[in-house]
């Protein structure tokens, strides 16, 4: 499975390599999180994460295959 997440603003090196497994790329005000998540409790730890560094997720989606 690929997915796609989206927080509010730009995201420093710092951050982005607190996700090390996922691709990233500033778009407007945005940063995309994107790569590939082995599972389900995969999903909900990037998104704890998130959390946890006071991030803002706007939109979080699969990917096609």
């Amino acid at each position: 499975m690929r997915y796609e997440i989206r927080v509010e603003g730009h995201l420093s090196e710092t951050l982005a390599n607190v996700f090390p497994e996922l691709d990233h790329v500033v778009i407007s005000d945005e940063t995309v999180l994107f790569g590939p998540v082995v599972d389900e409790a995969h999903l909900y730890g990037l998104l704890g994460r998130c959390q946890s560094l006071g991030l803002r997720v706007l939109e979080m989606r699969r990917l096609p295959d």
